[in-house]
Order: C-alpha cells, then structure tokens, then sequence
C-alpha cells in the first residue's frame, strides 16, 4: 500500500497540474495517433526532404529509410573526449545503430548537444553558463528531433545540466518514446576521505598545486562518471527510478561486457517501443506525476543532489506538471535517508552498486509504500520490473553473454553504504526546505552533523565568491563564529554558478572549532558537504531579494533541523547593498551571448527556466 503521504502529495500535483497537464497530452496524444495511423513519420515528408534524410546513410539503411516499413530511431549524443563521463559515448553509435538494425529499424544520429563540466569550471567564468546550458540543451535536443524523420530516439547523456535538458526537449516530442542509454561511472580510485583532507590541507597551505594535483588525478582517473554522489550519479538514479533506463542500467562500469550488452539492449527496446510494435510506449505517458513524485522520493532516500530542487521542477513543467518545492518539503518529512554515498558518507557509488545497487534501493523503496508501483516504463508496466538486475548468462543452452534480468531478492550486502527503509541512516529525507523573512531556500543536511544544524551568528556579507576566498587567505575569517552570506549569484544575476569552490575554506574553520554557514542565492550543488547551507535562496538579490538588505554583523539563524531561515535585524527602510553585474561587465567567456537569458529565467523555486512554467 502507497504511504499516504505519497499519495496526498500526488493528488495535489495532480490537481493542481490538471489543466496544463490536460493540454499537453492531448497535444501529443494527437501526434501520436497521427504516427500509429499512417507510419513513420518520414513518410509524410516530400521526397526532396527525405532525399536529403537519408542521402549520407549506408545503402542498407538507406533502402529501410526509402521505404515506410522501418522505424527511425533517432541518437542524441553529448558526447566529447574532454570529459570522462561522456568519452564512453564514441563508440556508441555504431553499436546501437547495428542493434537497432538487427531489431528491424533504422537508427541516425540526430544531433549532438553541449556537455560542460563543472568540475572543470568550478570557480571559473564558464560555471556561469552551467545552468543556462540546460536550457540550450533542451533547444538543441529538439533541433535534432525536428526533422520529422524519427520514431523513437536513444538519448546519451549523464552529468549535470545534461541529462535535464535532454528530457527536457525530448519532453516537446512527447509522442516518441525515448529511452537514456547512460555510459556508467568510472571504476573507483582515490578514497573519498583521502581527496577530502588534501582538499583542506591545500585550502590551508599545508600541501602545494603539485601534490594536489595528483590527488585529484588519482580520484579522477579514468573514463565514466565522476564516482562521488553528485548531480551527475543523481541524474543516473533518477532516470532509473522515473523508468526511463532499463532495469539495472544506471551504475554499470564502462567498457565492460555487461555494459556494452545493456547499450544494445536499449536500441532494441527503442525499437519495439515505437508506436508501429506492440508496446507503444512514449516518453509523455513514461514522465507523468507519478513518475515525478517517485524522482522526488529517490532523491530524498539517497541524499541527492540539491541541483535537482530546480531540474525536477523543470523537467515537470516540461511534462506540464506542476511541482513545487512545498511537495518535496512535505515529502522529505516521510522520506528516510538510506543510503551513504560520498559526500554523504566515505563510499562511492560503485560500493553502493556492490551492496545491491538499484534493484535492493528500489524495492525497499516499493515495499515500504514509499514509490508509486503502478506506473509506466520503458522496460514495461510496473516498477517492480526494476528490483531486477541484469546479468550475463552463460550455459550449454545458452550462448556465452545472454543478457538476462533476475530479480534480487537478498538485502544489502554492505548496511554502511545501503539500508533498509526499516534501519536508516536519517528518519527524513537529505534535503530540507527553509523559509523565512528571507526568502525561501534549500538545505542538504544529509552529511551535516547534527551539532551544526542550528547555527545563529552575525554576517558577513560577499557579492563575489573570490572576495570571500580571499577574506579567508588574509586570515580576516579566523576565530570566530558567522554566516557568510554570498549574494547576487543568482540565476538572474550571473548564471546561478556552484560555490563548491568555497567548501574547503569553510570546511577548515568548522574543524577548528568556528561555527560557520553559508547563505547564498547561488548553488552549492550534489557536491555539498558538511559546511551547513541555505542555497537557492529565492527570490534572488539581483530580483529584488532580502538578501540584498543584509550587512556586515546582522545575525542570521539558519536552522535546518525546524526548517527556517530568519534574520534578527530590522530590514525596513535599507536600500539594497551591492548590484548585479552590468551587461557590459559580465562579458567574456562567451557570457555576452547569454544576455538575454539574465533577462528571461524564472527563479530557482521555479525551475531557474528560460522557458517559463508552461506546458
């Protein structure tokens, strides 16, 4: 039986969706009966259009795309070389086009879209594009479905802004299925621990760049995702528990045996999901408010990603279902934290896919009524497809590397990493949302610890993140206990850009005993440790935000435990402090092309969008 939380929570998202969400489907609705009707789609197209659909293909494919019998499957890529999660992606076309084609389709790469690290731009002009990248991926995602030559599309993508914005466009062509094929995280290296105190020993001086860098090289070391549990892991999970991976697909290393089956597992799966088989299932059905309640929960069960207050937000908005951060504070008072994954805890995601993975977290999740069973995926109907893992069969009868699906039924190996709902790490979910005379703002408290839930201390107030880095090199931050507050980072005034880069100094002076937090209406990200914060504070200074009243010596109370955010001062009659930069000053880096995005996004409690809340 479904909690009965989840369940409130899901009737008011239904309600309160139910005309945008009404609109949307019969949109698509009508596009998709339009394709069971008459065929794939490139057949209505003039023989000059589809001439130049098909005029680089192989002469097999190039006679399947002549002809109405084959569907076309479209390949949305983010692949590069520069960065590891995506180098994985090189070899995936010919795979899945060789898949598809055995399953009686046609598949072509559509397009590619952006894939930025913000680990590489961390502290960096470029960390100003990051969130607004999500919503040109969106764009560049239905470029490529905008040829009308498709049945169903394959989506690459892992990290960050990727993996929603993908959703995101492929949400506009809501009457094609589309499945993620994700390219799994690098095998581990360096322990999480160990990173973590040469991170500080550097923020104190104690290390030099040298010696820093093959720390960091050591952790980062290989092609795949990042190991630690940020936005881009996060991402991973949620496609899963939202049923848009195959079942056990998210934590699969790259390069491996099983994971080159599961690759061609997905384009198979593409193809019997088009609307001419028999399990037409397109992406608008698959991402309806159940599917989204669930994303919440999992986000929640495993301390993920604050990124994900706003990309969840968006990707239902892009699905025309509204969700708001009021369901996922309501949620998170239900949801207990069950897993430690790093910086929650010293473990990685792979010892998590060791200690049972996806299958144990799911149908934990389902046996104690906290996820929505009955819902739709790309593997079929129900979640409970999904307490499976896949594996390779191997036998007299069967030929070596049968991929197969068997569903675990033993508990997690390793209760450090992963426990039951019974015996978890927190009674509550890992995010907790703030509000108060500041605004409203988000929490993740998961790897806090409880003594520092609650700190009440005088301002100090920054306008940039370098003059807070700096502040702390001078010594000026030194022996005493204060919120740094940290404004005009909002996704109005520069972009939303992670302050991660602030985590080490912050993290040095909690240790030494300081009581220190951070209030800021910038991002902090997946990679948020144990430094208490109040991020995506909305509404932004730069949109007319109380935080832009704050001074020097104003005592804040940030308490994550009640879930409030005040300041005991008098704000009335202040003229706002600081100001967002000009257009003329936030320029290089490419951030000129981005002007009008300043002018256009919504706030973070919104979805930070450019698109707006419309379906």
């Amino acid at each position: 039986m479904t909690h009965p939380v989840i369940s409130e929570v899901t009737e008011r998202v239904v309600a309160r969706s139910r005309e945008s969400r009404g609109a949307y489907l019969e949109r698509v609705r009508r596009a998709g009966a339009e394709l069971r009707e008459r065929g794939p789609a490139r057949g209505r197209l003039g023989c000059a259009n589809l001439a130049h659909g098909f005029a680089a293909a192989p002469a097999e494919d190039k006679l399947g795309l002549r002809g109405t019998a084959k569907p076309g499957v479209a390949i949305v890529t983010s692949y590069n070389d520069m960065l590891s999660a995506h180098q994985p992606y090189e070899t995936y076309p010919p795979e899945l086009k060789r898949a598809v084609r055995e399953a009686g389709g046609v598949a072509q790469v559509a397009g590619g879209v952006p894939a930025m690290c913000d680990g590489v731009t961390q502290g960096r002009a470029g960390m100003e594009l990051s969130l607004y990248s999500r919503d040109v991926i969106a764009m560049a995602t239905a470029i490529a479905l905008s040829h009308d030559m498709f049945d169903a599309s394959l989506l690459l993508g892992v990290c960050d802004k990727i993996v929603p914005g993908l959703l995101i466009g492929a949400l506009r062509f809501g009457h094609l299925p589309a499945i993620f094929v994700p390219a799994g995280p690098m095998t581990s290296g360096l322990p999480n621990k160990v990173k973590a105190r040469a991170r500080q020993a550097f923020a104190e001086g104690k290390i030099g760049r040298a010696e820093m860098l093959d720390a960091e090289a050591a952790s980062y070391h290989s092609p795949g995702t990042c190991t630690f549990y940020g936005t881009a892991n996060s991402n991973q999970l949620l496609m899963e528990v939202m049923g848009l991976h195959l079942p056990g697909a998210t934590f699969v290393n790259p390069h491996t045996e099983l994971r080159h089956a599961l690759t061609a597992a997905a384009a198979r799966r593409a193809v019997e999901i088009t609307p001419h088989g028999a399990e037409y299932t397109p992406v608008a059905e698959v991402v309806d408010e159940k599917a989204i309640v669930n994303a919440v929960v999992a986000l929640l069960a495993s301390g993920g990603s604050t990124n994900h207050t706003m990309h969840l937000v968006a990707m239902a908005a892009a699905a025309g279902i509204e969700l708001t951060w009021d369901d996922m504070a309501a949620l998170s008072k239900v949801v207990p934290l069950i897993t430690r994954m790093y910086p929650n805890g010293q473990a990685d995601v792979n010892h998590f896919q060791a200690a049972g993975g996806m299958a144990v977290f799911i149908g934990d999740l389902l046996d104690a009524g906290l996820l929505h069973a009955d819902v739709l995926t790309v593997a079929g109907r129900g979640l409970g497809l999904y307490r499976s893992a896949p594996v390779l069969k191997e036998g007299a009868a069967l030929k070596e590397g049968v991929l197969a699906w068997e569903e675990r039924t033993e508990p997690s190996t390793d209760t450090e990493v992963l426990r039951p709902v019974a015996e978890p790490f927190s009674p509550d979910g890992g995010i907790h949302m703030l509000s108060g005379d500041l605004g409203r703002a988000v929490s993740k408290v998961s790897a806090v610890k409880p003594e520092h839930l609650v700190i009440e201390a005088p301002a100090k107030v920054f306008d940039d993140q370098l003059d807070l880095l700096a502040a702390f090199e001078r010594g000026e931050l030194d022996g005493q206990d204060f919120v740094a507050v940290v404004r005009y980072q909002g996704p109005r005034a520069n972009g939303m850009p992670e302050l991660h880069k602030l985590t080490p100094p912050l993290a040095v002076l909690l240790d030494r005993g300081q009581k220190v937090a951070i209030v800021t209406d910038g991002r902090m990200s997946g990679a948020s440790g144990k430094v208490p914060a109040a991020i995506h504070l909305s509404p932004e200074a730069a949109d007319g935000g109380p935080i832009a009243l704050l001074r020097d010596g104003d005592v804040i109370r940030l308490d994550s435990a009640a879930g409030t955010l005040t300041v005991l001062a008098d704000l009335t009659g202040r003229t706002p402090g600081g100001a967002p930069l000009t257009d003329e000053q936030w320029a290089g880096t490419g951030r000129e092309l981005f002007a009008s995005f300043r002018r256009t996004v919504g706030p973070a409690e919104r979805g930070a969008s450019v698109f707006g809340g419309a379906a």
